[in-house]
């Protein structure tokens, strides 16, 4: 049965803004890595520092997920996105002005709180914009927001002489979505008050197996991206001059499998869409980390990993609304998503990069196929999975 205050039809104007907002914080993820070299020549940063620059954001979402998610359950989907893209905004220009790392990771604290917001409230406000027939849709186009917001930086990163032009840029960016978002997405309607949230907080645990699976691809997708450009040189044997190309393309393709999700959910179920591309994943990995095929049928095998990958945020989020009955329960059900979401990312490059120091590139295999069938198991062990 249809909620009251469900739409009767999509909002596509407000869903593609809320996406660029998505789009704008995956950016600030993307662009330490692109400015990596002229923030160690200006500031001195060791690569560790670095790191912790870039770390900043796995770090705060695996540790904020459901407070987020809290936050937008109570103070409106719309409110945090708001405060999200003001907090990032704020960020990048606190960085403007500083020479120290100190005040930079202070600055990627806002934009880090700024992205946890943003992507708690972004599907949770999909989800009111769009009646239950364009969710699907909505979602993967959302689901695309992070590979398209790190591949921006990438390619626009070169453009820029100087760090500072850079966060100037993005900052500028950011002000203008924030203005439009403000002017273009509805608020949310008045609502009746919901179940104490003691209640709330026991029904959301029901996503428990949604948030294991989304560690896990994860922890797959950054265990193979987080070292994609070395293995391309030391493994696929690819010159130092194409490999922030082909690293693109990689990234690029999860984008297409994004987009299929919306599709192939109309046939076939979330868990068999899910469990096929983590397996696909798996596959592809014994290919690509394991000396056995040629540099260009492994490269190949990336850009199939990637997409494969793409299928699975789309189809774990689409399953929220399915779990949930109300928005609130769906705010705290997507925090602890980006909560798993966020471990993965940081687990991922850890527990792959030690395995691969210890034992070499088959370990990376290894690591992916066991995380693939344990993301299986998780998916079609969920009560109601069959049926979703």
């Amino acid at each position: 049965m249809r909620r009251a205050d469900a739409p009767t039809r999509s909002d596509w104007r407000a869903v593609w803004l809320v996406v660029v907002a998505g789009v704008a914080s995956a950016f600030q993820l993307g662009k330490v890595a692109i400015a990596a070299p002229q923030l160690q020549t200006e500031l001195g940063l060791s690569l560790a520092m670095l790191g912790g620059l870039g770390a900043t954001f796995a770090v705060l979402g695996a540790l904020g997920g459901v407070a987020a998610g809290s936050l937008v359950a109570r103070a409106g989907d719309r409110s945090m996105l708001l405060l999200g893209l003001l907090a990032t905004l704020l960020g990048s220009v606190l960085a403007l002005a500083t020479g120290s790392f100190a005040l930079l990771l202070v600055s990627r604290v806002l934009e880090g709180l700024g992205f946890l917001l943003i992507t708690v409230a972004g599907p949770t406000l999909l989800g009111r914009l769009v009646p239950a027939d364009d969710r699907n849709a909505a979602l993967a186009l959302w689901s695309c927001f992070m590979p398209a917001g790190i591949a921006l930086a990438m390619l626009t990163g070169p453009w820029f002489d100087d760090w500072r032009n850079l966060w100037a840029a993005a900052a500028l960016a950011t002000g203008l979505i924030l203005a439009a978002v403000t002017w273009a997405v509805p608020q949310q309607r008045a609502r009746a008050e919901g179940p104490r949230p003691l209640v709330r907080m026991a029904e959301v645990w029901r996503a428990l197996p949604l948030a294991t699976s989304f560690l896990l691809y994860s922890l797959m997708f950054f265990a193979l991206f987080s070292f994609l450009p070395v293995l391309l040189q030391q493994r696929l044997q690819v010159g130092p001059e194409t490999v922030g190309l082909l690293a693109a393309l990689a990234s690029a393709a999860n984008i297409v499998g994004n987009l299929a999700a919306g599709l192939l959910l109309r046939r076939l179920s979330r868990a068999a869409l899910g469990g096929g591309a983590a397996l696909t994943m798996g596959l592809c990995a014994l290919g690509i980390f394991l000396p056995v095929l040629d540099p260009r049928a492994a490269f190949a095998l990336c850009l199939l990993f990637s997409a494969a990958g793409g299928l699975i945020p789309a189809s774990l989020l689409s399953a929220v609304p399915q779990q949930c009955a109300t928005p609130a329960q769906a705010a705290l059900a997507v925090g602890l998503l980006m909560q798993g979401s966020n471990l993965g990312q940081a687990l991922g490059p850890l527990l792959v990069g030690r395995a691969v120091d210890s034992h070499g590139w088959p370990a990376a295999a290894a690591w992916v196929a066991v995380a693939a069938l344990a993301m299986v198991v998780t998916l079609f062990w969920r009560p109601g999975a069959r049926a979703a």
